[in-house]
């Protein structure tokens, strides 16, 4: 008997906010049975579906009975549940990206995975597009801000390699670009001290899970130019922090007015 084509899996499982966002931008969101507590993007995938996980763990049980044809998660942060999971004769796909170029290449995947190939392809070339015209804005500029992203403050985490692109796309400087391609968070711990040798002149944070503390950090970091200047912002970790749509659309919108207005 020949195989029937299914056209993709029906019942999905997102243990991250990007698949979400994806499969909704693709018009796909009927797939989607169970969600990350930590969704934001869309805000609809909060009101209608149900939540099965957080963002390191979550419940094999809820997850199993929602009886998922696949379940997608986000690197080795998700290592332990995705086992579980396997172990409970689950589908699981577990994606790693950490460059724009990876976060483009998803998008063109998942699409391919649910039978939108085409509809993935037209999102990815809109983002390549947006990109595209913050490089050209950046030629324009003549001076190359020095710019700290904090990802974290103990212990201090600098900007994963996504964030350090956005941040020189845009013309500026991102002051620890040498570890940004570090997939471990701790390849990307700074100490106060380097930071302070540094001097950036605009201070970047989304400290994923908890709000930036200012006056903390103004004292942590006192007279570094970003302090002494007032250069001190903070980004929704929804729009910076996700590896999917948002942080090529209003992450680089938000990282590019904060360090050039």
């Amino acid at each position: 008997m020949r195989p029937r084509l299914t056209r993709g899996p029906r019942r999905i499982v997102c243990l991250t906010e990007e698949p979400t966002e994806i499969l909704y931008a693709l018009g796909e969101s009927e797939r989607i049975v169970g969600i990350s507590a930590y969704t934001v993007r869309p805000p609809e995938a909060q009101a209608t579906k149900p939540i099965v996980s957080a963002f390191i763990g979550g419940s094999v049980e809820k997850i199993c009975a929602l009886e998922p044809d696949l379940v997608i998660g986000f690197s080795d942060i998700q290592a332990k549940l995705a086992s579980e999971l396997i172990a409970a004769n689950q589908q699981v796909l577990i994606f790693n990206q950490r460059s724009l170029a990876e976060i483009l290449d998803v998008i063109l995947q998942l699409g391919l995975i649910v039978d939108a190939g085409a509809r993935a392809r037209e999102l990815v070339d809109g983002y390549v597009r947006g990109l595209d015209a913050a490089a050209d804005r950046a030629a324009q500029r003549t001076s190359r801000p020095r710019v700290y992203f904090e990802e974290w403050d103990d212990p201090t985490i600098s900007g994963i390699q996504w964030v350090s692109e956005l941040i020189q796309l845009t013309g500026a400087v991102d002051v620890f670009a040498d570890r940004a391609a570090g997939k471990l968070a701790r390849e990307r711990f700074v100490s106060t001290e380097e930071v302070r040798a540094a001097d950036p002149e605009v201070l970047l944070a989304s400290w994923c899970g908890k709000a930036f503390d200012e006056v903390a950090t103004r004292k942590r970091l006192a007279g570094i130019r970003a302090v002494v200047d007032n250069r001190l912002h903070e980004l929704p970790p929804e729009i910076i922090l996700q590896p999917g749509p948002a942080c090529l659309t209003d992450g680089l919108a938000a990282v590019e007015r904060l360090i050039w207005r």
